[in-house]
């Protein structure tokens, strides 16, 4: 098999005071499982590696269980190759040259999302809040940031989500992991 480029994506780590990872011992615990250039990009959990086996869920579910085994707690892990995290990147519907990266997020799921799924959110009552989906992303444009978003309460509940990990990150974040993973 090629040798290719993944981003490694933790949820819910370092924010909060919960499920703490410090970002140098991420770096030694992918080097530990044989992964080469391993890179770690801000503290909330976004690594880039190179795998010359497995694919997204194999990889996914070695990271998952060697931290566990590390740190003692589970944390969900997606992992995304570069054509996949290009494709999310190039496909936003909104026009994110025009926009500040915090007021634009991509929430990247562990499978396929449909519009029945989000049925019940009622996009007009958020308005100028809108989200849309994409292939295994939702995008979310928050004029006044994540953190205020009435749209991005709804979009977490967990009936909405359940049987998907899903892991939020603002477009700075998105565009650099697509950079980050290109060979």
């Amino acid at each position: 098999m090629a040798i290719r480029t993944y981003a490694v994506l933790l949820r819910g780590i370092n924010v909060g005071g919960h499920k703490k990872v410090p970002m140098a011992e991420l770096r030694t615990l992918l080097e530990g499982l044989g992964h080469g250039g391993v890179r770690t990009y801000l503290q909330s959990g976004n690594a880039v590696l190179t795998a010359d086996h497995g694919d997204d869920e194999s990889l996914a579910a070695e990271v998952r269980a060697a931290i566990e085994g590390r740190f003692g707690f589970a944390v969900d892990v997606l992992v995304r190759d570069h054509a996949y995290l290009k494709a999310v990147a190039d496909a936003c519907p909104f026009p994110a040259v025009d926009l500040e990266a915090k007021q634009l997020h991509v929430t990247y799921f562990s499978g396929p999302v449909d519009a029945a799924r989000f049925v019940s959110v009622e996009q007009r009552a958020f308005l100028p809040e809108e989200f849309r989906l994409g292939d295994r992303a939702l995008y979310l444009y928050a004029p006044d940031g994540l953190g205020r978003s009435k749209l991005a309460e709804q979009l977490a509940r967990p009936g909405l989500t359940k049987g998907l990990i899903a892991t939020t990150r603002n477009w700075n974040t998105v565009t650099r992991l697509a950079e980050m993973t290109r060979v």
